[in-house]
């Protein structure tokens, strides 16, 4: 298990990538839309605070999870591959802290990783920080959380259910990337969603294999976890 873990993290690292690579960079969103998405943001921001509030006081242990988690998405979200311009494509690494804590925790640590990103590494920026965290620290998570449930539910293998957390959230949150930018480049011929599709159709390009050893990479690192480390799962409702 710790071979294959080893051999998924190599696959990701040796992956060609640039170091001014980053997600949607300061400046490329016009300040409406900077503003919009930080309007958006905000409320979910604050329901995580409150949520790792109580995750640490009904269990103290619970701060070494709540920090592998976010030095997972740190790791994994700094590692980019040029895709469209002023964006780029890269693992997203919410799934494990989703399936730990549910997706309320990850709208603080996704954001955390991300303010660091953009003032340490140049990735990202403070304006569009907002609509950066919108699709990583919140669609993806929400909605690759929702289907870990179902899966759950209805009885789908544990380790199935983490890898399509994982590839879900990864794939939703550069659907919403696409979203964001369409909407303020539409295309001159088809328009906002033409635009959103041509989007999405590139970065699917990259994004699909990304996400694959994202998942593949989050069920390992699950598994080491569960076997060293007991614990109980959040729940998000």
């Amino acid at each position: 298990m710790e071979r294959l873990f080893l051999a998924v993290l190599l696959m990701i690292l040796i992956w060609p990538q640039k170091a001014h690579a980053m997600h949607i960079m300061e400046g490329f969103l016009p300040l409406g839309w900077c503003l919009f998405w930080f309007a958006a943001f905000i409320p979910f921001f604050i329901y995580g605070l409150i949520s790792i509030r109580r995750t640490v006081s009904d269990n103290p242990q619970n701060k070494v999870l709540l920090a592998f988690s976010g030095a997972f998405i740190f790791i994994l979200s700094a590692l980019k591959i040029p895709s469209v311009t002023g964006s780029t494509s890269h693992p997203t690494g919410v799934g494990i802290g989703t399936a730990l804590f549910g997706p309320r925790v990850i709208s603080v640590l996704g954001t955390i990783c991300l303010l660091f990103q953009a003032l340490l590494l140049a990735h990202g920026g403070i304006t569009t920080l907002g609509a950066n965290a919108f699709s990583m620290a919140v669609v993806g998570p929400f909605v690759g959380y929702g289907v870990y449930l179902i899966l759950k539910k209805i009885n789908v293998s544990h380790s199935i259910s983490l890898f399509l957390c994982a590839f879900i959230a990864d794939l939703a949150t550069y659907f919403t990337t696409s979203l964001q930018l369409g909407l303020v480049f539409p295309d001159p011929s088809s328009g906002v969603v033409g635009a959103i599709m041509k989007f999405v159709g590139v970065f699917m390009l990259t994004q699909i294999p990304i996400a694959i050893a994202e998942g593949l990479l989050t069920v390992v690192a699950y598994n080491l976890i569960s076997a060293n480390f007991p614990f109980q799962e959040g729940e998000v409702f």
